[in-house]
């Protein structure tokens, strides 16, 4: 609790999947997490209710991270209300697989907009308020296809690997500033980002792991947690695995 107690943390795609378990393990270590959210108001809205007892440190908003303007005002509204942050988790992320050849183009960009670009933006206006104090932590959650490159997701591949060339740039600007930049590289997390493929296709997956399982949520969120911490002062520039070994 000592290690997080009063900061402020702002997480991209807060309200489901592994965003909402990164959210909800820094509200449970006394952090004030301001999250956004896409579409799913209904997603928020449950989250605002599970949240309990924590719920007056978590704030809430819709906001499409690949919008410079909307992030602009968001980070507007943060820096009247907190006047810095502490932790960023780029968290929110799409897919809309198709192989190559037949991709429209409008899939290609949306993926890169929100996963890449989403994470520019983001970042931007994380460092400006983290220059304040000279200390934060930021945080990609990139993915093994970044290397792996699976057929079909050509444009998830490319703006996940566009995530840790930026974080490895970044890391070396924000050094002196007390700021660190890492990666946490999910592999096969039981989100809904798995609930359109086939079953069979699925169990290929599984099989693929030596651990022959998928990971939780959760056992993302403690890795963020541990890169998000005082104690990884001397991590920057670096990717976390957590994909049971693929």
């Amino acid at each position: 609790m000592t290690d997080f107690q009063g900061q402020r943390a702002v997480v991209t795609g807060a309200t489901r999947g592994i965003g909402k378990a990164i959210a909800s393990a820094l509200l449970r270590r006394g952090v004030t997490v301001i999250g956004t959210y896409g579409s799913d108001g209904k997603a928020a809205q449950r989250f605002l209710e599970e949240s309990g007892e924590v719920s007056d440190r978590l704030f809430l908003h819709q906001c499409d991270v690949s919008s410079y303007g909307e992030v602009e005002a968001l980070y507007g509204k943060i820096e009247e209300r907190f006047e810095t942050i502490d932790i960023l988790v780029n968290n929110a992320g799409i897919r809309r697989d198709g192989v190559l050849a037949m991709m429209p183009e409008e899939d290609w960009r949306r993926v890169v907009d929100v996963n890449l670009t989403g994470g520019f933006i983001m970042s931007k206006f994380g460092v400006r308020l983290m220059l304040k104090q000279r200390y934060g932590r930021i945080i990609f959650i990139t993915s093994p296809m970044a290397h792996m490159g699976f057929a079909g997701q050509s444009n998830y591949a490319a703006s996940k690997a566009g995530q840790i060339g930026m974080m490895k740039a970044l890391s070396r600007e924000t050094a002196k500033r007390n700021i660190t930049v890492n990666c946490v590289s999910p592999g096969f997390i039981e989100t809904g980002l798995l609930d359109d493929l086939p079953e069979a296709l699925v169990r290929e997956y599984r099989n693929m792991v030596p651990l022959r399982r998928f990971g939780k949520p959760e056992e993302v969120a403690e890795a963020v947690l541990f890169l998000a911490g005082r104690k990884a002062a001397y991590v920057t520039g670096a990717v976390l695995e957590v994909t049971g070994g693929i």
